[in-house]
């Protein structure tokens, strides 16, 4: 058989752990049979990310931008513990938040949905996609530890050389500070990002902060949403049948469980990480969401929504069996592969993608499946495969 044709690149970020082991099977008895795979490879390990000083982390990004669509694989993001486990020389900071940095953009999860893993909240009957914007924030903090007695502010220097100041606290004991940030321009992106997903999906869009109590920082995202919106989405909504609003992030929590789901809900950086891992794992598992980030200039980097699953490659170290899940890493490359055959016009690619999701979720609804799903399956008697089987009997029905 002649294998599939690529004319362009997709960048290829590999990662850690038990991913990085499920990315290697993947390649191996998923794709490289029926495709002539052309990516451009960086190693997003986490060894070699501390051997580059993280600059193969920068010029993944910077490689995307180039060639307009990225695959990734689940990396580490170093806590105390790691750095200490690694021997690392400091502790990195998040690929992903570093990626988002460059790229800018949006990152749009939803669950992926199969017949027999019925969501853990009986109303919803739709997939919710969570619109996470990808910039800033947290993940683009700066921490202290403060020692003891002593005054921290926020001072702003302007380009004049004048200064304003703000108190952030008058320390009496040791204590700890974080200053972060966000750029309008990233969120007038985040908002046109929202807004046309909205309109090409056909979905509403909820947008929520907690700006009754950040007046200033979570009050701007919400003004700029709404000036936008007004200015050049409502008579598009209006014509498209669908709705925009803006409500408190608590408000916004208690009506996505009386929902029955079918819209996007939009969040700042930290509320969408978490709440998609909350969408995910009540529609099913962690492991059965969809992630891509959408920069304004049109760049595109799918991935996994999980992390590395460590606590399965320590037992893989171990020589035991694993039954790890690799429904959103195989999702990861089809998006990848899909969108490289759209923007190529490649259609056969695009073809071999759809029928690795359908042979994919095919496996899952014909009662074979890795032991996540099989604990929480409608399914009568499935077949609970391990990590390198479950693949298998994928490729088997591709």
């Amino acid at each position: 058989m002649d294998k599939i044709k690529m004319t362009t690149p997709i960048v290829e970020m590999d990662g850690d752990e038990m991913t990085r082991i499920l990315w290697q099977m993947i390649k191996d008895d998923l794709l490289l049979p029926y495709i002539d795979l052309k990516t451009e490879y960086y190693d997003l390990g986490l060894e070699y990310r501390d051997e580059t000083n993280d600059q193969v982390t920068i010029d993944s990004a910077n490689a995307t931008k180039k060639y307009g669509v990225a695959v990734k694989c689940a990396t580490i993001t170093p806590n105390a513990a790691r750095v200490e486990e690694y021997h690392l020389k400091e502790m990195w900071k998040s690929p992903n938040g570093t990626i988002r940095a460059i790229l800018d953009g949006t990152v749009f999860r939803a669950p992926i949905v199969v017949k027999g893993i019925e969501p853990c909240v009986k109303n919803w009957k739709r997939p919710i996609t969570i619109a996470r914007h990808a910039y800033g924030d947290v993940y683009k903090g700066s921490e202290m530890k403060i020692p003891g007695p002593g005054k921290v502010e926020l001072v702003y220097t302007a380009g004049d050389g004048s200064e304003s100041r703000e108190l952030v606290h008058d320390f009496t004991c040791p204590g700890i500070v974080q200053g972060m940030h966000n750029i309008n321009k990233s969120i007038e992106s985040f908002a046109r990002s929202c807004f046309n997903y909205a309109l090409d999906t056909k979905q509403d869009l909820w947008f929520a902060t907690k700006d009754t109590i950040s007046k200033k920082y979570d009050h701007t995202f919400k003004d700029i949403f709404q000036e936008i919106f007004d200015s050049e989405y409502a008579e598009k909504f209006d014509a498209a049948g669908i709705t925009y609003f803006y409500t408190l992030i608590d408000d916004a929590v208690a009506r996505v469980m009386k929902s029955e789901g079918g819209y996007i809900w939009a969040c700042k950086n930290y509320d969408g990480d978490v709440m998609s891992d909350m969408i995910s794992s009540a529609f099913g598992s962690l492991a059965m969401m969809t992630s891509v980030l959408v920069s304004p200039d049109g760049n595109y980097e799918y991935e996994a929504a999980h992390g590395t699953v460590q606590r399965h490659y320590y037992k893989h170290l171990k020589g035991e069996e694993t039954s790890t899940n690799s429904v959103a890493t195989i999702f990861a490359w089809t998006g990848a592969l899909r969108k490289r055959g759209e923007l190529d016009g490649n259609k056969e690619l695009m073809e071999f993608a759809d029928k690795l999701e359908k042979a994919t979720i095919d496996t899952i609804e014909g009662g074979e499946m890795t032991k996540d799903l099989s604990l929480i399956t409608t399914i009568q008697n499935p077949v609970v495969l391990n990590s390198g089987d479950f693949i298998k009997a994928i490729a088997k029905r591709l």
